[in-house]
């Protein structure tokens, strides 16, 4: 069932996102102007310009009148200096519209460059758990749908939008003083508008929402069957999956229609109100003639006033119809915006260089959301260049316990100390710049080997890279590849084998020396002689280094200095090999038994990485 008002996280309430009153869309306006704020020195000056513009809206109807009363009295003498003074203004109106068009075009295409970047680094930098609950082709969407409407809301404000309110806000006086009557025909057409809009988006907004949550689901799932289109293939389910695109595309229609039908009844009755208006102006404005109480220059400025101000009104009531359809992909963006990341550095964080590496875990305790802890009361101490394997059933909380050595997550309880100093004041970059990490999913870019392996360390220079790729058992079957370093690595790694993935992955931790590292079956992909020449390079990677290892062979974690044996997030055992097995627990159960149970996943969210301890 599609979530109301677009909400970009399922988890959240969504009572507030629902909310779409032309109040609530003001509110989101200024919002979006406010992004401007870095170049409010620009947009004042922008202001500005748009003032003079609206002063030449209302200064040529006035001329006009005033020219065709001249025509009509003392045989036009007056006629050729306001002729030449509507020319004047009429020019300066022309170049402070084409300053104004050259400034905004320039500024709204910063800022929309700024928005991206904005985004980018926001999102990326938000937690797991948030990942987990948001499809990326869904993420992606909304990065693009609310920069573009961003970009078109700041280019019409200072185009458009901001004339036009300004426009509006000095015709209506001047034409009050000019004459009342006449002029309380061009206020009521204002309010026959104002009326209108607001009852158009207030009944059509929750059709709206589904509409734009209908978009996000389409997303969401085309880019699942792009991202796993062997899949589809294989299956022969490409079938399938158009048909569900296709009813998904029938229920956007049939929610989108009933909107589309009511903003075109609001043209109607704009045009309407405005048709009449001007017919009204034009009867009054003869009864009132007849009267002696206008003259017919005063007659032709109000009826010009009053194009102006229609053709101004159903371009506002245009802005207001577009804002009201992006909505909700803005609000989605601003949502993303709102989020709070889960890891927040302290101001007086430190960088304390390069560490030692010993590693104290306190008491610690983590979950996710309600439920049973992940990892519950754990405490070991790793000294600084020790090797630790840690083994254990399906959800025993292993990989959970390592993810918050580099704060991944934070602890609920406990402490985690490396070198004496709780990680929580350290900075974050300084911590995970002296943690490397090998996944069991090696998380490879869409870019050249070469781009890959360097995000490990982007200054390092081709014989630093082709060494950790020979250490890592890699530099053989990259240069077997038609570009070598330079080949294209396909999404997710896909042109790529497992081993392949797996090695590249060890030859960027390799790359990083890092002084703790995190093996995350790390060889798991691996066929027994490339395991044993890459166990042979992970000994000499490992030396000197603090090193976590989670283990999928009794080989791996013989020689460990300790072993940490946990169940269902507690630590069971610890010791070396040879105690744990005469210890006759847990542990020698598995040794028996020659494997560690499969580990698919630890009761962790979606983005959380994937074990799998397989024999």
């Amino acid at each position: 069932m599609p979530l109301p008002g677009g909400c970009i996280n399922a988890r959240r309430d969504c009572a507030t996102l629902r909310e779409t009153t032309p109040l609530s869309i003001l509110r989101l306006y200024l919002r979006v102007l406010g992004l401007l704020a870095p170049e409010k020195k620009l947009a004042i000056t922008l202001a500005v310009a748009n003032l003079a513009l609206a002063g030449v809206f209302f200064l040529e109807p006035m001329l006009f009148g005033q020219v065709v009363d001249a025509l009509s009295t003392d045989k036009g003498a007056g006629a050729p200096r306001l002729i030449a003074l509507w020319a004047g203004v009429g020019f300066a109106g022309i170049v402070a519209g084409v300053w104004v068009s050259l400034h905004a075009d320039r500024l709204a295409h910063r800022r929309r460059l700024a928005a991206i970047t904005a985004f980018f680094e926001h999102a990326a930098a938000l937690p797991l758990a948030f990942h987990g609950e948001n499809h990326t082709g869904r993420l992606g969407r909304v990065m693009n749908a609310g920069v573009s409407n961003l970009f078109g809301l700041w280019l019409g404000f200072f185009r458009e939008h901001l004339a036009t309110l300004l426009a509006i806000f000095v015709m209506v006086p001047l034409a009050l003083w000019m004459n009342w009557k006449l002029a309380l025909l061009m206020v009521a057409l204002m309010v026959c508008f104002a009326t209108f809009n607001a009852i158009t988006v207030r009944r059509t907004h929750k059709a709206q929402a589904e509409v734009e949550q209908l978009h996000h689901e389409i997303a969401a799932r085309a880019s699942d069957v792009f991202g796993n289109v062997t899949v589809v293939q294989s299956f022969t389910r490409l079938g399938d999956e158009v048909k569900a695109l296709k009813q998904m595309m029938a229920r956007v229609l049939d929610a989108q229609y009933p909107v589309l039908n009511g903003w075109a009844i609001l043209s109607v009755l704009n045009r309407t109100a405005s048709t009449l208006t001007v017919v009204a102006i034009f009867a009054l404005g003869a009864s009132l003639h007849a009267k002696g109480e206008v003259s017919v220059g005063n007659i032709v400025s109000f009826v010009g006033f009053s194009l102006m101000l229609i053709g101004r009104l159903e371009q506002f009531a245009g802005f207001i119809s577009a804002l009201f359809f992006q909505t909700h992909s803005l609000r989605n963006y601003f949502e993303v915006l709102d989020q709070r990341p889960a890891i927040v550095e302290r101001i007086d964080a430190i960088d304390p260089g390069r560490l030692r590496g010993e590693v104290v875990f306190d008491d610690v305790g983590f979950g996710y959301g309600e439920g049973r802890a992940a990892v519950e009361s754990l405490s070991f101490k790793a000294p600084a260049g020790s090797t630790v394997a840690l083994v254990g059933p399906t959800g025993a909380g292993k990989t959970t316990a390592l993810s918050l050595l580099y704060r991944a997550y934070d602890p609920q309880q406990g402490h985690i100390r490396i070198d004496g100093v709780d990680i929580r004041d350290i900075r974050l970059d300084a911590l995970r710049r002296n943690i490397g990490v090998v996944f069991q999913e090696p998380g490879l870019f869409y870019r050249s080997i070469l781009d890959n392996l360097r995000i490990a360390n982007p200054t390092a220079d081709d014989a630093a890279v082709e060494s950790a790729a020979r250490a890592a058992e890699a530099h053989g079957f990259i240069v077997e590849k038609p570009e070598g370093y330079g080949t294209l690595v396909a999404e997710r790694g896909r042109s790529l084998s497992g081993g392949e993935r797996q090695r590249l992955s060890i030859a960027r931790a390799m790359l990083k020396d890092a002084p703790i590292l995190i093996l995350d079956e790390a060889t798991s992909a691996l066929d027994n002689a490339t395991e044993a020449r890459i166990q042979r390079a992970l000994a000499g990677l490992a030396h000197g280094r603090t090193t976590f290892v989670i283990a999928h062979r009794l080989s791996t974690v013989r020689n460990a200095d300790l072993i940490l044996v946990l169940d269902h997030g507690r630590l069971v055992e610890q010791g070396s090999f040879d105690e744990l097995v005469a210890r006759d627990g847990l542990f020698a159960e598995l040794a028996q038994q020659g494997r560690f149970a499969p580990d698919a996943k630890e009761e962790a969210p979606a983005a959380a990485v994937p074990l799998a301890e397989v024999a």
